[in-house]
């Protein structure tokens, strides 16, 4: 034996992948899946011994999907060696989704982390309970969180820190930028981040709630600029930021925003519809085993197609336990209205962040009442949801399906 393979531990981790492909090619199609993942090359022209027994991935199970949606397709488990993921987030999702994501017949479904992932991958820094000690939230009676969205792009920074001092005397947890929102010239994230933070600091006060209103401006750009912004995250006090992980890359989630920000992360699914992963898998496991706190996701019947099962299961990895990680917050948010507000509690629990952007603004034109209106009906709208709920299960268990 290679005096190579004493230093490789046995650790290994599973990926469940939906292959659509024809039961007589099932056997072969799947061999050659774990090759893809693990070596690209044929097994016959690897002479390392090593290689053989620790790199290379295995399959693990086939089991036929019931029933099949249009060609037939299995799902197939394999098994990798945890050390071929270098223990960094970036070459995990690679091992992981890597080659295969160009091949149009695999789909990734699932990833069971191995202990050492578990230890090496960073988490959440704050998670569910530390959302609520920021906002000086953790001892009242469990309730779901607010949320809203700056909007629209194009807005000056004055014109967006009035809308801020707005939804903040309304009330409401958080205000994030909407994540179009980034560093354009007719609002600079410098010159935002200055006006909106003050804003909202002093509208808070206005309300006598000082400290329990959160700003969570977009992160963007490259390495330097992003450097930059979470200097003036961290100089101006602001207490929370927003990022985009498929956007920014999740080593930059977890290298860059995780360590230097010190403070509660919201991660946005733009562009995570572009790959063939679960998501629930990525939105939910993956972006909170890289860092984020709280996980938005378009909820079922919004703007978005993601039906009521997917959203559940996005709510479900988000907080079902997971080694040591702490939970997350799941966000339901793309077209919510207040008058949702009810049904979104039931389904998630209180242990939820509810999100709700244009439709403050919109149903404030469309009704004649005032932004400020509008805010307040929908913070008393979660507060008093919350109260009536009556169950015993435990507020951050979504219902069983």
């Amino acid at each position: 034996m290679s005096p190579t393979s004493s230093i490789l531990p046995a650790e290994r981790f599973c990926a469940t992948y939906r292959l659509r492909v024809d039961a007589a090619q099932v056997q072969a199609r799947s061999r050659a899946l774990a090759l893809e993942q693990s070596i690209e090359m044929p097994l016959e022209a690897v002479a390392q011994e090593f290689v053989r027994d620790r790199i290379v991935a295995r399959v693990a199970s086939i089991d036929p999907v019931e029933p099949a949606v249009g060609a037939s397709a299995f799902d197939v488990k394999l098994s990798f060696a945890t050390r071929t993921t270098g223990l960094e987030a970036g070459q995990l999702l690679n091992m992981l989704f890597g080659n295969c994501s160009l091949q149009p017949d695999v789909e990734l479904l699932d990833f069971e982390p191995s202990d050492e992932l578990l230890r090496a991958l960073p988490g959440p820094r704050f998670g569910v309970d530390g959302w609520r000690r920021a906002l000086g939230a953790d001892a009242e009676p469990a309730r779901a969180l607010t949320c809203t969205a700056l909007k629209p792009q194009g807005l000056s920074p004055q014109q967006l820190g009035g809308l801020a001092a707005t939804f903040a005397l309304a009330g409401i947890d958080v205000i994030k930028d909407d994540h179009g929102i980034a560093d354009q010239d007719y609002a600079r994230f410098a010159q935002r981040v200055v006006a909106v933070q003050g804003a909202i600091e002093r509208a808070a006060a206005e309300r006598g709630a000082a400290g329990r209103v959160l700003y969570a401006p977009t992160l963007s750009g490259g390495p330097r600029r992003l450097a930059e912004q979470l200097r003036v995250v961290r100089e101006e006090g602001v207490r929370a930021v927003l990022i985009c992980p498929m956007l920014s890359g999740v080593p930059t989630l977890v290298e860059l925003v995780r360590s230097e920000a010190a403070v509660p992360i919201l991660a946005h699914p733009a562009f995570a519809g572009n790959v063939r992963i679960a998501p629930a898998l990525l939105l939910g496991r993956l972006f909170r085993l890289f860092g984020a706190d709280a996980t938005i996701f378009p909820n079922f019947g919004g703007r978005f197609s993601y039906d009521r099962n997917t959203c559940r299961a996005i709510a479900r990895c988000a907080r079902e336990p997971l080694g040591k990680v702490p939970p997350i917050l799941p966000v339901p948010a793309g077209g919510m209205s207040i008058e949702r507000v009810d049904e979104m509690i039931r389904e998630f629990g209180t242990d939820v962040m509810l999100l709700i952007g244009g439709h403050l603004l919109a149903g404030a034109t469309a009704s004649g009442d005032s932004v400020l209106a509008r805010a307040s009906a929908f913070v008393e709208r979660v507060h008093r949801a919350a109260s009536m709920i009556h169950t015993d299960r435990p507020a951050c268990a979504p219902p069983a399906p």
